[in-house]
């Protein structure tokens, strides 16, 4: 922590709206490596009303699953060797081995593992709730025996705050230095790395659309980089890498269009993930495309975006052409769109969690 990976914006959201509704939070950490060496505070541009306590531990994560299992465990143990000398109410984690070493937590689920044998569903039963972000994962834990009254459906959530900058389109390119005769497409999130998010769905889709547009991928790796490159030599879209936070809401309103590619096939795009920037994209008031998927309908439908089939790259680009060259449907779409997002708030998620916690 920080983290280049959405989950790192979720939790640090999440302890500030819980800190902010009175709940004294100790966000309890790993010490992890990596070249985000900053304040977590500055960099996720949280107010500081909660302590982060980094828990020491072997950094295993990357050496094959092994050690990604020998770096949790260790941070269970010395997060419970910790715990000792402090009183607390109840955790919160989204780690579900938690319940091996604890029996008084809160256990968010953001995806099912390929095998829910006994363990999870023991973990699951160890819960005092269970918060999962879609109806499919609620579905699922169901099947397994666990009580309805036991589990609280919230999706992700936005800082409206954040998103509301007072800026024209043309004043967010002018500040950017991008083009005023394109048509902008955004993309925001990971790459290849996490194949089912299908950016390379949209990078296909950029040599498909006419000379007056411009795409670009915000949120590449370095050794992402390099493997667009090699796959994609003659692209037109533009690729960047990570950016801070604070340059992301400028971005999205300098564009036109703003695109959600998740591919089908794949569990945690089709019904498991609430995607952030889905929720950013909406706060920020330009028209959505999204894939045509049950997880991504949960939240928005035909009156908040323009769907098209996932993985179809030409599909994807008719969709494009369809809501960039169409001022009123785009409008329509912006407009109802940020209006439901309204009622999707981390301030209201925490409140929710605490009037079923007490």
């Amino acid at each position: 922590m920080p983290t280049e990976k959405a989950h790192g914006i979720q939790i640090m959201k999440m302890c500030e709206a819980f800190a902010e509704q009175g709940v004294a939070v100790d966000l309890l950490v790993p010490r992890r490596f990596n070249n985000l060496q900053t304040d977590p505070f500055e960099f996720y541009k949280v107010r500081k009303n909660f302590k982060i306590i980094w828990i020491p531990g072997p950094d295993w994560v990357d050496i094959h699953k092994i050690g990604f299992f020998i770096s949790t465990a260790s941070f269970l143990i010395f997060t419970r060797i910790y715990l000792l000398f402090k009183k607390y109410d109840i955790i919160y984690t989204r780690e579900s081995l938690t319940g091996i070493l604890f029996h008084n937590f809160i256990l968010e689920v953001h995806a099912m593992p390929h095998r829910a044998g006994q363990w999870f569903l023991r973990m699951l039963r160890r819960a005092g709730l269970i918060v999962v972000i879609t109806h499919s994962l609620e579905k699922e834990i169901l099947r397994l025996g666990i009580a309805p009254e036991k589990i609280l459906v919230l999706p992700d959530s936005v800082d409206l705050n954040e998103f509301a900058i007072n800026i024209s389109k043309k004043e967010a390119r002018q500040k950017l230095g991008l083009p005023m005769n394109k048509k902008i497409i955004l993309y925001t999130g990971s790459f290849l790395f996490y194949d089912w998010k299908g950016a390379d769905s949209l990078i296909e889709a950029a040599d498909k659309l006419g000379e007056d547009y411009l795409v670009i991928l915000i949120g590449a790796h370095p050794h992402e980089l390099a493997k667009i490159q090699e796959r994609y030599p003659k692209t037109k879209a533009r690729i960047l890498p990570f950016l801070k936070r604070e340059n992301i809401p400028f971005y999205l309103k300098a564009a036109d269009v703003l695109v959600i590619p998740n591919k089908a096939g794949d569990p945690i795009s089709e019904k498991y993930t609430s995607p952030l920037k889905l929720f950013e994209y909406m706060a920020c008031q330009r028209p959505i495309v999204a894939s045509d998927l049950p997880s991504l309908r949960e939240m928005i439908g035909e009156k908040e975006a323009f769907f098209f089939q996932a993985g179809d790259s030409a599909n994807l680009t008719k969709a494009i052409e369809a809501v960039a060259g169409n001022q009123s449907l785009a409008e329509s779409l912006s407009a109802n769109a940020y209006a439901k997002v309204q009622n999707y708030t981390w301030e209201k998620r925490v409140v929710k969690i605490i009037k079923r916690w007490n």
